[in-house]
């Protein structure tokens, strides 16, 4: 990426009305798994060390619920900067520590209410809000970047409960629900944003229903596309170097 790219806000390359789709699926996906859960699924250990099931979908209990409500947001936002330390990891903690009490039955009736209020308000967002470059820089492949709150609204409050979604389906051996109209859009929009990030030509195939393939010239690599997606989050094994948000 060259410096005068990297000083640009990042900003979102679907569609809105494509975004704001994949938000309603994606959440609708998610609460049906968080249904969906025995009692004994909620305490299995996730990929990501410090939360079990019931610890990771609190978590994404908070993101929706910050999604549906600028107030709701602000209040997050201001205690986690109150807590000091890296702000996404103070704020992802205040999320799981202000819900430590909830049982999960209660935590998966709270996200299914919740959700269609994340969509709406979502799609309420202003045009010149969601121009506005956030106020912190993001660290991503060990740079610092600058993304746009449109960005944040309609990519990423969306690719992090998908994320969390393969992470619960891994844990608990729940099925993984992917669709190519879907899934398929959201992985065709990492894909293309790893291939900016990367740099260099590559063919990439990605195998399931998710998949498809990119590129025309270059290596050839083949993934899983659930995996591929893991791997670029920091999750997996596969050998990618390049990050991707999510």
């Amino acid at each position: 990426m060259t410096s005068a790219l990297a000083a640009r806000p990042r900003t979102p390359a679907l569609d809105r009305d494509v975004a704001l789709r994949l938000a309603e699926t994606e959440y609708d996906r998610v609460a049906a798994l968080l249904a969906s859960l025995s009692t004994q699924d909620w305490s299995r250990p996730t990929d990501c060390p410090a939360w079990d099931v019931r610890a990771m979908a609190a978590h994404m209990l908070g993101m929706a619920e910050m999604s549906a409500s600028m107030r709701e947001s602000m209040r997050q936002v201001k205690a986690a900067q109150a807590r000091g330390g890296v702000f996404i990891d103070e704020l992802t903690g205040l999320q799981v520590d202000e819900r430590a009490d909830m049982a999960p039955a209660a935590i998966a009736a709270r996200y299914a209410e919740v959700a269609p209020k994340a969509v709406k308000a979502r799609r309420r967002m202003p045009w010149i809000l969601r121009r506005q470059k956030m106020p912190a820089a993001q660290l991503v492949n060990g740079r610092e970047e600058a993304w746009t709150l449109g960005f944040l609204s309609d990519v990423i409050m969306t690719r992090d409960p998908w994320m969390h979604r393969t992470d619960i389906a891994r844990a608990t051996g729940a099925p993984m629900v992917l669709t190519a109209e879907h899934d398929g859009v959201l992985v065709d929009d990492v894909v293309r944003e790893w291939f900016e990030r990367l740099g260099s030509p590559v063919r990439l195939r990605l195998t399931g229903p998710a998949g498809g393939s990119w590129g025309e010239s270059g290596p050839e690599l083949e993934f899983d596309a659930v995996e591929f997606c893991r791997a670029l989050s920091g999750r997996g094994t596969a050998p990618l170097d390049t990050e991707v948000p999510f």
